[in-house]
């Protein structure tokens, strides 16, 4: 087993770290400092840090599929974009002031075509970063804080996103709503009396579009109640007829036929982060 290596360079709690796909061994790292901090494994120190919140914390940070020269970073309700080869330089590309609260999360599209950017008011903002202009906002899936995205690769008009209301929601993005919704916390709401740890949805997981043959076209989603479920975005949340204007019915989480991975398994007792 490869030893641990710890990485140090951040003054205040680290929020999420990517690694590059196009160079093996780059890792980025952001952190409530407003820093990202850059690492390459060959090298024993960080390479270099640029001040992206100025100050302010950092949520969430990503690449551009087709161009990881550019990442991508979210700090309180604002977008921006940055080029790695600028080193320390904190002046962006480009700022996205579309969202109205607090983003959680930012994921970009396999083809490099749009960002989503999910807030504390439960909206998706989708982000034209061609033409720089807002396309979409995903709005009424959620009501409450939405603290997950993801694109799904092999759909190329397709995100699906997890909140705090325990839903997990498929979204057409280019008509605006949703497809499926999944509530993980549907029989909960039936035992008002019972103290239970919330089922929220706090990460979502897919795999690259490079590695669908291999492992399937799964959606792992982790959960404030401990619980990690694993989906089938194909079958389990599959449209059995056409989309209605309106938005589809939730379902129960027993309605669909996900693993459920938990505590009895040798889990966590605890809610699950990320995943």
């Amino acid at each position: 087993m490869a030893e641990t290596r710890r990485l140090g360079g951040h003054k205040a709690t680290a929020t999420c770290c990517i690694a590059s796909r196009s160079r093996p061994g780059l890792v980025a790292t952001a952190a409530e400092d407003g820093n990202v901090c850059w690492f390459d494994m060959r090298c024993k120190d960080m390479i270099f840090t640029t001040d992206v919140g100025n100050h302010y914390p950092i949520s969430s940070i990503c690449f551009n599929p087709g161009n990881e020269d550019i990442i991508y970073a979210s700090s309180g309700n604002e977008v921006k974009c940055f080029e790695v080869n600028m080193g320390k330089s904190s002046k962006p590309l480009e700022s996205y002031n579309y969202n109205k609260d607090e983003i959680n999360q930012i994921a970009c599209t396999v083809s490099s075509s749009f960002l989503a950017a999910a807030d504390d008011s439960g909206d998706v903002k989708i982000v034209d970063i061609r033409r720089h202009c807002l396309y979409k906002t995903l709005r009424a899936g959620h009501t409450s804080i939405c603290s997950s995205v993801q694109f799904i690769p092999w759909r190329p008009w397709e995100v699906v996103t997890g909140g705090l209301d325990s839903k997990l929601v498929v979204w057409d993005f280019s008509k605006g709503r949703p497809k499926n919704i999944v509530d993980f916390d549907a029989k909960n709401k039936e035992n008002q009396g019972q103290c239970l740890n919330p089922s929220f949805v706090h990460a979502l997981a897919l795999p690259e579009v490079d590695m669908v043959d291999k492992v399937g076209k799964y959606c792992a989603v982790a959960r404030g109640d401990g619980v990690v479920d694993i989906l089938n975005i194909d079958s389990d949340l599959s449209s059995s007829s056409k989309p209605s204007k309106r938005s589809s019915k939730p379902k129960e989480a027993s309605q669909v036929g996900n693993l459920r991975l938990d505590h009895t398994l040798g889990g966590h007792t605890a809610a699950v982060s990320c995943v």
